[in-house]
């Protein structure tokens, strides 16, 4: 009897130590993804090349450009339109950069 409970014992352990060497990997994974984010850009072009915004991974504008022709003082507002949609379609890209190289991640454990 003393044998079957070290071996029900035993097998348990293992499963258990082999699951969180597993969930190390994993974390030290998502940490070099999250890092790597950081370096990767999106680039949102709006109003046919009027507005260019870049944006890292990390939703952080790396530049802005704008294009000369569309900067009229009678018409600011349009101007300050298209730099709203750039940077918010450039939020949504990098959104997307970083849930598709997280989510490789995720779908190696059979998570949902």
């Amino acid at each position: 009897m003393a044998k079957g409970k070290r071996r029900g014992g035993m097998p348990g352990r293992a499963r258990g130590g082999n699951m969180m060497g597993q969930i190390q990997k994993l974390q030290e994974e998502m940490l070099r993804v999250q890092e790597a984010l950081g370096e990767e850009t999106v680039e949102v072009s709006v109003g046919g090349g009027a507005v260019v915004i870049v944006m890292t991974g990390h939703q952080r504008v790396q530049s802005v450009k704008i294009d000369p022709a569309v900067v009229d003082p009678e018409d600011v507002e349009m101007l300050q339109d298209l730099i709203m949609a750039a940077v918010n379609e450039a939020i949504e890209k990098s959104q997307s950069l970083a849930a598709d190289r997280l989510g490789a991640l995720a779908g190696g454990l059979g998570l949902p």
